[in-house]
């Protein structure tokens, strides 16, 4: 049985992770940068720290912080237990354990515990396919691990609805993995570019320097200066 997980879960990544996973240049790091479903990611208070410019956008946001550790604390062990469980799934090459795996993304998810009641403004309750921001109001919008990786859990529509408000609140977007769970090529890619061609969207998908769902080292790249 692959991987799988009824709804989204509070699962959160680093800021090297997230340079990795989007090919971050220095020049994109210092654009006003959206984090869409975010979560409990520590890169919103990594790169805040290091001077960027960063907004997180996530429904778990409506929460307090504890309310969100006993939330973590309620699915950790499931993630666990699916990732010992289908190991084979993922390249255990910079993690190299699931011991280091479960090490490394609670780190993260302290960091940003400890920053998340300070970050006022930075932390906005809200989810897709609508966004409570302005058009255009980002540079670059990220999106890690919730659109195509939850494609069992939520419709081509609601993919489509998506992508089209991101492109509406940031300049650029990108969208990091394009597989679902269980390491497949999300059953909506091919949809979901077919809108980008239909509707003159310029984009690209490229080849990124990380890898843990085996096969999952693509970005969706989309520019949406033009619309």
């Amino acid at each position: 049985m692959s991987f799988a997980l009824e709804t989204a879960v509070p699962w959160g990544r680093s800021y090297d992770e997230y340079v990795a996973m989007f090919s971050l240049t220095e020049t994109d790091l210092n654009k006003r940068l959206l984090g869409c479903g975010d979560g409990p990611a520590s890169f919103n208070a990594e790169l805040t720290k290091r001077g960027g410019k960063v907004v997180s956008v996530d429904p778990i946001y409506q929460f307090a912080a504890k309310d969100i550790r006993s939330r973590i604390d309620a699915t950790y062990d499931e993630v666990m237990a699916q990732t010992r469980k289908n190991r084979n799934e993922f390249v255990w090459r910079h993690i190299k354990t699931i011991e280091a795996l479960g090490s490394t993304r609670m780190k993260a998810m302290e960091r940003f515990l400890e920053d998340y009641p300070d970050g006022d403004g930075r932390y906005v309750t809200g989810e897709l396919p609508y966004l409570p921001f302005a058009d255009k109001e980002f540079h670059l919008a990220l999106c890690s691990h919730f659109l195509f990786l939850y494609s069992e859990q939520f419709s081509l529509e609601f993919h489509l609805q998506s992508i089209r408000e991101l492109c509406r609140v940031a300049a650029e977007v990108k969208i990091f993995p394009l597989l679902e769970l269980g390491s497949r090529k999300s059953r909506h890619l091919d949809k979901v570019i077919a809108m980008l061609d239909k509707e003159e969207w310029n984009w690209c998908i490229e080849k990124v320097h990380y890898e843990f769902q085996k096969g999952g080292n693509e970005v969706l790249y989309i520019k949406s200066s033009n619309q």
